[in-house]
C-alpha cells in the first residue's frame, strides 16, 4: 500500500500486518526514495509492519515545504510519525537517512524502539564530496551509470534501467535543484559534520551500524573505535549500498534488532 493520506505526513510505501508490534520505519539516503528499500521492506513485511518515507526534497516529497540536511529531515520524520501516530518505532537508515534516524533517536529516545544505521553519515568528517555534488547535478543517463557505479562493489552489476529510471526522475521539473540544495546542506566545504558517538551509544535502544569496506561515499574505516555498545558489522566486497548489494543479509540484521527492541 502506497501513499500520503494524512496531511502534512511525509508520503509512505505501507507493507505488512498493522498490529505486529512497533513498526520498522525506513530511511532511504541522498538522492533516492522509499523505492530503494523494496527488496528488503517485502521481505520484512512478511512479519512486520513496515514503512519506508520519501524524505524531504525527494520522491513524492520534493516540494516539502522545508528541505535541507539531516536536521531538517529528522524534523519531518517526527511530525509524521506524530500524526500517523506511531508512538514507537524501529528505525532503519541508510546515509543520509542514517544521519536523519539517529538525530531523531537522541532528540527523541522514547520512541525508538531500535536503530540500524547502513553506511551512516555523520560518522566521521571524510564524505565524498565530489562524488555526491556531480551525482545531484547529473540529468543525462550516461553520465548518470558511471557515478551510480561509484556507489557500489565494482564487482556489483548494476543494471542498465536503473541509470535510465533515475534520468527519467530527474527529467521532473525541481528535482536537480532541490538535490543541489540539499547536497550543499549536508556538506561543510569537503567535510561532513559529525554525530555524537557516545550519546548514540548511550541510547536506551539497541544500535546496529552495518558498513561496507568498500564504500566509496563514506569510508567504512569511521566505524573504527566507536563505542563498544555499538554493534558494528563491517562486510567485506560490499560498497555504499549494502541494502541492494546483500538484501537478505540486512534483512535478518534488522530482524535481530526488532527481536531486541
Amino acid at each position: 500500500m502506497t501513499g500520503d493520506a494524512t496531511a502534512g505526513a511525509l508520503p509512505a510505501t505501507e507493507y505488512g500486518a498493522t498490529n505486529s508490534g512497533p513498526p520498522v520505519v525506513f530511511l532511504h539516503g541522498f538522492a533516492a526514495d522509499a523505492l530503494t528499500w523494496a527488496p528488503v521492506q517485502k521481505s520484512l513485511a512478511r512479519s512486520h509492519h513496515t514503512l519506508a518515507l520519501d524524505l524531504p526534497g525527494h520522491g513524492r516529497a520534493l516540494d516539502w515545504p522545508r528541505i535541507g540536511n539531516a536536521a531538517v529531515s529528522a524534523r519531518a520524520v517526527a511530525t509524521t510519525l506524530d500524526l500517523l501516530g506511531l508512538d514507537k518505532v524501529h528505525l532503519v537508515g541508510h546515509s543520509m537517512g542514517g544521519t536523519t534516524a539517529a538525530l531523531m533517536a537522541l532528540d527523541r529516545p522514547e520512541r525508538v524502539a531500535s536503530l540500524t544505521l547502513l553506511a551512516p553519515g555523520g560518522f566521521g568528517p571524510e564524505i565524498n564530496h565530489r562524488l555526491l555534488r556531480r551525482f545531484a547535478a547529473a540529468v543525462e543517463a550516461e553520465e548518470l551509470a558511471d557515478l551510480l557505479e561509484q556507489f557500489f562493489h565494482p564487482d556489483f552489476r548494476l543494471p542498465r534501467l536503473i541509470a535510465r529510471q533515475t534520468a527519467a526522475g530527474r527529467a521532473r521539473p525541481g528535482v536537480r535543484e532541490a538535490l543541489m540544495h540539499i547536497a550543499e546542506s549536508l556538506i561543510d566545504g569537503t567535510s561532513q559534520k559529525v554525530l555524537p558517538h557516545e550519546e548514540i551509544a548511550g541510547l536506551p535502544a539497541p544500535v546496529k551500524v552495518i558498513w561496507g569496506t568498500q564504500d566509496r561515499v563514506v569510508p567504512a574505516h569511521q566505524a573504527d573505535g566507536l563505542p563498544a555498545q555499538l554493534s558494528t558489522h563491517l562486510f567485506e566486497r560490499i560498497g555504499h549500498m549494502p541494502h541492494l548489494e546483500m538484501a537478505r543479509t540486512v534483512c535478518q540484521l534488522i530482524h535481530q534488532q526488532t527481536a531486541q527492541g
